[in-house]
């Protein structure tokens, strides 16, 4: 007989909700994340930040009309918080890590997110939408 202890594969908490791509959607998104986690019993920042600049990218520079956008928040077995937001412009890629260019008002949402989370990045899907996501060490005070 195995006496071993198998990881569960499933998620320890999950939380998604579809949203229009408005800046009510966006703002939305950041107070629904901001009561799941208190829900949760977990710290608020960095992550109510996060999901603020990556729900204002997807109304911004992911909206096709009469679609919105997914917000989704998980807590693993291994300590992070996985923030994703899939919109639905999978044909608009991101680029990690450019800047934007000097003069630009806008366009510093990314490098935040990239010096807030421990990893970030893009994924295609669910087709023909992409997925921009970010990941915090739970516990870990900035």
């Amino acid at each position: 007989m195995n006496r071993g202890i198998a990881a569960p594969r499933t998620p320890l908490h999950q939380f998604t909700v579809p949203l229009s791509s408005t800046r009510r959607g966006a703002r939305l998104a950041r107070l629904l994340a901001t009561e799941q986690l208190e829900a949760w019993g977990l710290p608020l920042d960095p992550a109510r930040l996060i999901v603020a600049e990556l729900a204002t990218n997807a109304v911004v520079h992911g909206r096709v009309p009469g679609r919105g956008f997914r917000l989704t928040l998980t807590v693993t077995v291994n300590g992070m918080l996985r923030i994703e937001v899939a919109d639905p412009r999978g044909e608009k890629a991101l680029a990690s890590g450019s800047a934007p260019p000097e003069a630009a008002e806008s366009g510093y949402g990314l490098l935040l997110v990239e010096e807030l989370a421990e990893d970030w990045g893009v994924l295609p899907g669910p087709f023909p939408c992409k997925t921009v996501w970010a990941e915090l060490a739970l516990g870990r005070v900035r």
